[in-house]
């Protein structure tokens, strides 16, 4: 029997939504329903030397309530590096920095669309952890 997860996308998931993709045999991410405001699909905490910091992709939502996660675009493209630099600060002392920064380091480098979706983590983007 094929077990399948289905799952809205959200930047930087958590460590369950890891062993989800790890325990199905197909992994989706629904995301083409409506984009909610103030919500986890562009934000997320991170832990810092000095506490809990709020890390939010900026979107383009004005005019735009009822538009899709999937049809929503980023607001620019100068918060990926901001977001990149606050994580090499508050995680480069920390065990595996080196190895897991080598492929993460990348996605917020190589950003080529302006896209929402095509930032969030897929099961492609994340197939080294489970090779």
């Amino acid at each position: 029997m094929k077990k399948i997860a289905i799952v809205q996308s959200n930047y930087i998931p958590w460590i369950g939504y890891f062993d989800l993709i790890n325990s199905v045999d197909e992994f989706v991410l629904f995301d083409d329903v409506q984009f909610t405001k103030r919500d986890w699909r562009n934000r997320n905490n991170i832990k810092t030397p000095n506490g809990t910091l709020k890390l939010t992709i900026p979107v383009l939502t004005k005019g735009n309530f009822y538009q899709s996660i999937n049809e929503t675009k980023t607001n620019g493209s100068d918060w990926a590096a901001k977001h990149w630099e606050t994580i090499r600060v508050s995680y480069k002392r920390s065990n595996f920095y080196e190895e897991i920064s080598s492929w993460l380091k990348p996605l917020y480098a190589d950003l080529k669309s302006e896209n929402l979706s095509d930032f969030l983590p897929t099961k492609l983007s994340f197939s080294r952890l489970f090779t």
